[in-house]
C-alpha cells in the first residue's frame, strides 16, 4: 500500500507525515531516476534510467554505451525540472541502495512518465520490494 510522505526539511534525512501538494526546495540528479531532494537520497518510482556509474561498479552501467546514455538521462531530467514547480506526490520504502522511493511531479505532470514520453526513462514497476518486470536492457 502507497503511503503519503513527505521528505523532512530539516535535511535529517527523517521522513514526516505529508502536507499534500509539498514542493521541493533542493533537488540534485545523480542520473535520470535518482538523485537527493531536500538532502536526502531519492530514487522515482516505476521507471528506470540507464546507470552513469562506472561499468562494472555495484549499481554501475554494464557497458559503455549505457553509461553515455545515462548522462544523457540525467541531463534531460535537470532540464525538465529547472525552474519548474516540483512536488512529492508520494513516497515508499527504502530500496536496497537506502534511497527513498518516492514519485514526484514537474509542473504537476508526474516526473517518471515525463521521462518515459522523452526516451531516457523505461517502465520499471515494483510491488513492494519486487519488479513485476525484467530490469530494462540498456546496452541493447
Amino acid at each position: 500500500m502507497k503511503r503519503a510522505y513527505v521528505v523532512s526539511l530539516a535535511l535529517t534525512g527523517c521522513i514526516v507525515p505529508a502536507v499534500h501538494g509539498q514542493a521541493v526546495d533542493s533537488l540534485y540528479w545523480s542520473d535520470g531516476d535518482s538523485g537527493r531532494i531536500n538532502g536526502v537520497d531519492f530514487r522515482l518510482a516505476d521507471v528506470d534510467a540507464p546507470e552513469t556509474g562506472g561499468v562494472g561498479a555495484r549499481g554501475g552501467a554494464k557497458c559503455e554505451p549505457e553509461r553515455a546514455l545515462g548522462y544523457i538521462a540525467k541531463q534531460s531530467m535537470i532540464e525538465a525540472t529547472r525552474g519548474k514547480k516540483v512536488v512529492i506526490t508520494n513516497v515508499e520504502e527504502k530500496d536496497d541502495f537506502g534511497r527513498v522511493v518516492m514519485s514526484l511531479s514537474i509542473d504537476g505532470r508526474d516526473a517518471g512518465e515525463l521521462g518515459v514520453a522523452s526516451g531516457y526513462l523505461k517502465p520499471y514497476v515494483f510491488d513492494g520490494k519486487r519488479a513485476t518486470m525484467p530490469k530494462p536492457d540498456w546496452c541493447k
